[in-house]
């Protein structure tokens, strides 16, 4: 097969094109692009198949594990195939774990170092801390360390890289907001709130820390170790009551840990933290609502499958009507689970699984 690598604007990215085998994966198309090119290794490449002009449709992403054949729509002798440099990319690890070494490190520096804030005009810093910063102190280098844990041990990523971009500025928005807060939680003029307020807090919040680790278990065993697994719905835990409990302990957590040390500079970092995960978990109830939504249409009295051999005619309520090639027997209802929807795929293929639909 004939596989011709073109850009956007039609030029092409690898002149005369490449020749694989007929039963080549789009994997190994990305390892031949890279020795061709050098510079375009794998996890920098997104392929997509052209758009016709004038479409307003999303171009359809080749993934890594299908066969080219998949996409070569009855044509096995050639394919064309869009390519983009997604740039400089690093491991999700590497992102998350220099995100939180800053707050871990730079946190400490303003406790066990006040002469610090000499520099910052300040005369006679306090020799001794209030128990309410101590604690604290040791709260907030219990949390950084454990992210730091769940990235190498816990977490398991959909996508192994993220831009490299992403370091600059997730490390500037953690570095800065850890010493924003540090700067004036163990300022020599800080007020302690009171012990009872102190206690609840603290205790409110590390209640909050140990829920949201088993949060992350729980979103863990959804997906196997190669991160595969796709969108699922996690059940039992805080997730029976909302869909991204790990953002809402995580979110009670900075609330605990305002409570007991009560200053503006952490409210701040509350706020802004509680939108950036507000905007995120929205995002992610919209796409799993939209998956059970497709489920019900098709299963629940909303949809009429007609078998026809390895074809199906999909009559949907609203007058759609999808055509399906089908690899499986339907799934019943009670025994569908949410599975994970290509780029390349409608929604409706989640319910038919191994299949392709072409609305």
């Amino acid at each position: 097969m004939k596989v011709i690598v073109v850009s956007r604007s039609g030029r092409e990215i690898v002149k005369g094109g490449l020749e694989l085998s007929d039963s080549a994966t789009v994997a190994e198309l990305q390892e031949t692009i890279h020795k061709r090119t050098k510079k375009f290794y794998p996890s920098r490449q997104r392929l997509t198949l052209p758009v016709p002009p004038g479409s307003k449709d999303r171009p359809v992403a080749l993934h890594y594990k299908k066969s080219l054949k998949e996409y070569s729509d009855g044509n096995s002798s050639s394919l064309t195939v869009v390519f983009k440099d997604l740039g400089p990319q690093v491991y999700y690890s590497t992102l998350f774990f220099w995100e939180y070494l800053g707050p871990l490190l730079l946190y400490p520096v303003f406790y066990f170092f006040p002469g610090v804030y000499r520099l910052f005009g300040y005369s006679g810093a306090a020799e001794t801390h209030h128990k309410v910063q101590t604690y604290a102190l040791y709260y907030w280098c219990f949390h950084y360390f454990k992210r730091i844990m769940e990235t190498f041990f816990v977490h398991r990523f959909s996508h192994a890289t993220s831009p490299l971009s992403n370091v600059f500025r997730n490390c500037t928005y953690y570095w800065t907001f850890g010493s924003y807060i540090a700067y004036y939680l163990n300022h020599p003029l800080y007020t302690p709130v009171g012990d009872l307020q102190m206690k609840i807090g603290f205790g409110f919040g590390i209640l909050c820390q140990v829920s949201n680790f088993y949060c992350h278990i729980i979103l863990r065993n959804l997906r196997s170790p190669d991160g595969n697994g796709g969108y699922q719905i996690p059940k039992g835990f805080l997730f029976n009551i909302v869909t991204c409990a790990n953002y809402t302990t995580e979110i009670y957590q900075w609330l605990g840990f305002n409570i007991a040390t009560q200053t503006v500079a952490g409210y701040v970092f509350l706020v802004v933290a509680t939108s950036i995960m507000t905007n995120w978990a929205f995002a992610k109830h919209r796409r799993l609502r939209k998956l059970i939504l497709c489920i019900q249409c098709l299963f629940n009295n909303r949809a009429a499958v007609r078998r026809e051999g390895r074809k199906a005619q999909v009559s949907l309520a609203m007058g759609d009507t999808a055509t399906l090639h089908l690899n499986t027997e339907v799934t019943p209802l009670k025994d569908v689970k949410a599975r994970e929807v290509p780029e390349d795929q409608s929604l409706l293929s989640t319910c038919f699984p191994s299949s392709g639909v072409a609305l």
